[in-house]
């Protein structure tokens, strides 16, 4: 398996290959692949009831139009996409210290305009709250934003350890 530059997930020929060796009943009409002509010619003159393959299809606009475009749908609740996230978090400081970090950080993600992935983190950890799916102590360099441990995405108090959030929003 491969990812393109947007982010568009194909396969060539050996990576198909394996998946097919793994599952022979898969449906490969769902994969993309970069040269399907080979194979397509093949089912058309040995096996016409197979299934082709499809061409992976490269969008006609840059990577940063597809980003912003595709950063604008969210699968989320109504009530999420409207949510004043920037309230929500401020409400759980404890402190002014705690305001005033909190405050930085949502500049920078309003900056980035990464207001809308809050709000779907809101969501997504409330749905996981609510099905009682545990969540990871924290990765990476997500552990550097005060915001995302006061969402609850991660454990680790950023402001105890004193993790600077441009490690995380580089």
């Amino acid at each position: 398996m491969n990812t393109d530059e947007y982010g568009l997930v194909y396969y060539d020929e050996l990576g198909l290959f394996k998946e097919l060796y793994k599952n022979p009943d898969m449906d490969l009409s769902k994969f993309s692949v970069l040269d399907p002509d080979k194979f397509n010619s093949s089912v058309k003159t040995l096996y016409s009831e197979a299934p082709t393959l499809r061409r992976i299809e490269k969008p006609s606009v840059s990577v940063k139009e597809f980003d912003k475009a595709n950063q604008s749908i969210w699968n989320m609740p109504t009530e999420y996409q409207d949510l004043d996230i920037a309230k929500v978090i401020l409400d759980r400081c404890d402190n002014d210290e705690e305001l005033q970090r909190c405050g930085v950080e949502l500049l920078l993600f309003q900056e980035r305009e990464l207001l809308n992935l809050l709000r779907f983190l809101k969501y997504f950890v409330d749905t996981m709250k609510e099905h009682n799916v545990v969540i990871g102590l924290g990765r990476g360099s997500s552990v550097s934003s005060f915001v995302l441990y006061k969402l609850g995405i991660h454990k680790v108090n950023s402001m105890f350890y004193d993790l600077d959030v441009e490690e995380f929003l580089r």
